[in-house]
């Protein structure tokens, strides 16, 4: 059987998603591309590989041994091209980075605009992605750097501080809720809600909400957590944002804000590498920048 790394890769994220669909776009491929060649591996292989359900797939008996090999490989892929790279000079490189909602639109931007500017060399690959999805997509070698909520499972990943983020309740000025210090979750779900349109931090909310047997109300789905904010200050609804968000568009968009109840509204960002792995020194370089030691410091 002959396997190359664009199958091992494919097997790995169906693996990793327990989804061909969601497996096929970790990828890079098309859905028929990606069912084409996983037809193939099993043909080629003569064995069945994944077990096809409703709610997804999971690996076979062959398919986990597959999955176990396969990280192996790609894993030592990932040393050898970091021992590599330490040996070439002046050559374009590229990151792979994966990080969560608030990262990605609050804390990103300028962490990593002057890194950037000190490196033409070195391109980031950018994507967004919820933190458990950023943990598993790391740890088999998906991507080289990741930025999620240090609650996430991390086991097989090296921490560092990155950020302290925390979700506040955003209410229009006089609404009954903006004279709380602190609002339930609960609270929220009674009222329209105006969310972000796709993205990482809706699914979330929406997973909280399920978790405590409800479901948020929404109205609307804004790009941008500006235009949520200025949707709110107008009446349209109530929401929740990273307080970074909220503190900017307070002034310019009439809204006030009250910190969320649950413990899960502060979350400990942390950048991650896989535990082990030899980074390029590009990689090696980014990870080294955005770490900040001092970042949880002001948790309370």
């Amino acid at each position: 059987m002959r396997f190359d790394l664009v199958d091992l890769r494919l097997f790995l994220a169906v693996v990793e998603a327990g989804s061909i669909t969601h497996g096929a776009a970790e990828a890079g491929l098309s859905l028929p591309a990606a069912s084409e060649r996983l037809r193939e591996m099993e043909a080629a292989g003569e064995a069945r590989l994944l077990e096809r359900g409703r709610r997804g797939v999971v690996p076979t008996a062959a398919g986990e041994a597959l999955a176990h090999h396969a990280r192996a490989i790609l894993a030592q892929m990932a040393q050898m091209r970091g021992e590599l790279g330490r040996h070439a000079k002046g050559l374009r490189a590229s990151v792979r980075l994966l990080a969560n909602t608030a990262a990605l639109t609050e804390l990103l931007p300028e962490r990593l605009a002057p890194f950037m500017a000190a490196h033409p060399q070195i391109d980031v690959e950018l994507k967004e992605r919820q933190s458990v999805e950023i943990a598993r997509a790391v740890a088999a070698g998906f991507a080289d750097i990741g930025i999620l909520s240090a609650g996430a499972e991390t086991g097989a990943l090296a921490l560092r501080p990155f950020a302290l983020d925390r979700l506040v309740a955003v209410v229009p000025r006089g609404d009954p809720l903006a004279a709380r210090a602190r609002v339930a979750f609960a609270d929220l779900l009674e009222r329209p809600f105006v969310g972000l349109m796709g993205g990482a931090l809706p699914a979330h909310l929406d997973a909280r909400a399920a978790a405590i047997g409800g479901r948020l109300r929404a109205r609307i789905g804004m790009r941008t957590f500006e235009g949520v904010c200025r949707m709110v200050g107008a009446g349209v609804g109530v929401s929740i944002v990273p307080e970074t968000a909220a503190r900017r568009c307070r002034s310019s968009c009439g809204i006030a804000t009250a910190r969320l109840a649950e413990p899960w509204a502060t979350r400990r960002l942390a950048v991650c590498v896989r535990r082990g792995d030899a980074l390029s020194p590009q990689a090696e370089a980014l990870f080294a920048h955005l770490a900040c030691d001092h970042a949880w410091a002001r948790a309370r």
